[in-house]
C-alpha cells in the first residue's frame, strides 16, 4: 500500500472528502471556483485546471456516476463543513427527562415548591418523571399518594397545560408518572 492510498483511507475514516490524488474515478462532472458548471472531464485534466488555478480539486459528492467534484481550496472547503454540522447540532436539543420526588406526607406548600420547579422545566421543554416513593405500611395505603400526585397535577396544569406521557403506574418502588408539556 504506497502513502497516498494510506493517506486516502486515514481521510475518509474521518469523513473528510477525498482531494486531487485521492479520487478513484476515471471521469468527473467539474465545478469551477465560482459555481460554474464546467461538464465531464476526464480526471488528469480536470486536476490539470485545478493546478493552474493553484487550487485543489475536492470531490463533493461520489453518490453520482461520475462524481461531482469542485475546484477550490481544501481547508476551507473542510471549514465550511465544519461550519454546516455545528450550525445543525445547534438547533437539536433533546430533551432531558427530570425527576420530581414528592413523599407520602409532603406538606401543602412542598407540593406548590416542586410545581414551580415542574414548571420551570417544562418551559424549558424538558419531561417530568413525577415519583412518589412508598415505604412499608404506605403501600397499603397507596391511594393517598395517588391524592397526592392528583394534588400535585392539578396545581400544575392551573399554571402550564401538560400532558401525559406515561399514565400513573403503581411500581415496586412506588407510585410514577411522565409528563411533558402541551
Amino acid at each position: 500500500m504506497d502513502a497516498s492510498s494510506l493517506l486516502a483511507t486515514s481521510t475518509n475514516k474521518l469523513n473528510k472528502p477525498p482531494y486531487n490524488n485521492q479520487i478513484r474515478a476515471a471521469e468527473v462532472r467539474l465545478i469551477d471556483e465560482q459555481g460554474q458548471q464546467i461538464g465531464i472531464l476526464p480526471l488528469e485534466q480536470a486536476l490539470q485546471m485545478a493546478k493552474e488555478k493553484n487550487f485543489d480539486l475536492i470531490q463533493v459528492t461520489e453518490k453520482v456516476s461520475p462524481p461531482i467534484c469542485r475546484i477550490g481550496d481544501y481547508g476551507k472547503y473542510l471549514y465550511q463543513l465544519q461550519k454546516k454540522e455545528r450550525k445543525s447540532l445547534v438547533g437539536s436539543k433533546k430533551s432531558e427527562v427530570k425527576i420530581i420526588k414528592l413523599s407520602f406526607n409532603i406538606s401543602d406548600n412542598d407540593i406548590e415548591t416542586r410545581v414551580l420547579a415542574a414548571e420551570k422545566h417544562l418551559n424549558k421543554g424538558d419531561k417530568i418523571r413525577l415519583e412518589l416513593p412508598l415505604r412499608g405500611r404506605e403501600k397499603q395505603l397507596s391511594e393517598v399518594g395517588v391524592q397526592k400526585i392528583n394534588k400535585f397535577m392539578e396545581s400544575l396544569q392551573s399554571k402550564v397545560e401538560v400532558k401525559t406521557e406515561k399514565e400513573l403506574k403503581k411500581e415496586p418502588k412506588g407510585l410514577s408518572m411522565i409528563i411533558l408539556k402541551k
